[in-house]
C-alpha cells in the first residue's frame, strides 16, 4: 500500500494500484520541466489502476487563500497538458526504470480521470469566504478538458468517490 502526503493530506492507496508524486520524478525535474518549453507543470499525484489512471491535483485552502493570477481551472488544464505530454515523453526518455514503466502504464490504461482534490475552509466567513465553487470549477473543467476527460471530478475528503482506489486523512502540520 503506497502513502503519499501532500501538504497537510495524507493520501492511502489501494494495494492494487501504483501510484507516484508524478511532480517529483527525475524525468520530470531534471530533464522535461524546462526543457521542452519554458515552465512546464505538472500534476501532484499519478495513480495507475489496472484500467484507468488518475491524474490528481491537490488544492488545500484551508489554511490559506488561493492568491494566483491565473484561473484555477486554466492552471489545471495546464498541467494535465503538461502532464501527458511528460509521460509521452517519459516512457521512452525516462532513465529511472521506475518512471518509465509507471509512464508507460498509465498510457496504456483505458481510462484516463481528472481530479481536483480540493479542501477549503468548513465555514466561509466574511475574512475567509468559499474561494471555489466546486460546481463552477468543474463545469470550466469539463469545457476545457472534455478531449481528456468529460467528467473530471471536484472531491474533497468527504466527498472521495466509491471508485477512486484511495482515501485521504488529514495530517498536521
Amino acid at each position: 500500500m503506497t502513502v503519499i502526503r501532500e501538504g497537510a493530506l495524507s493520501f492511502r492507496f489501494a494495494p492494487d494500484v501504483r501510484a507516484s508524486r508524478y511532480d517529483e520524478w527525475a524525468f520530470y525535474r531534471n530533464r522535461f520541466q524546462n526543457q521542452c518549453a519554458r515552465d512546464n507543470k505538472a500534476i501532484d499525484l499519478l495513480c495507475c489502476g489496472r484500467q484507468t489512471t488518475w491524474l490528481v491535483e491537490v488544492k488545500d485552502y484551508r489554511q490559506h487563500a488561493r492568491t494566483k493570477p491565473v484561473a484555477l481551472a486554466d492552471e489545471l488544464a495546464q498541467k494535465v497538458r503538461d502532464t501527458l505530454a511528460g509521460l509521452a515523453a517519459g516512457q521512452w526518455q525516462a532513465h529511472v526504470a521506475d518512471e518509465k514503466n509507471l509512464a508507460r502504464k498509465a498510457l496504456r490504461a483505458r481510462h484516463v480521470r481528472v481530479v481536483c482534490h480540493l479542501e477549503q475552509p468548513a465555514k466561509a466567513t466574511r475574512l475567509r469566504p468559499r474561494a471555489i465553487e466546486p460546481d463552477k470549477l468543474k463545469d470550466q473543467l469539463r469545457r476545457l478538458l472534455k478531449a481528456v476527460d468529460p467528467h473530471p471530478m471536484i472531491v474533497d475528503k468527504a466527498t472521495l468517490a466509491p471508485s477512486m482506489p484511495w482515501q485521504v486523512e488529514f495530517m498536521s502540520t
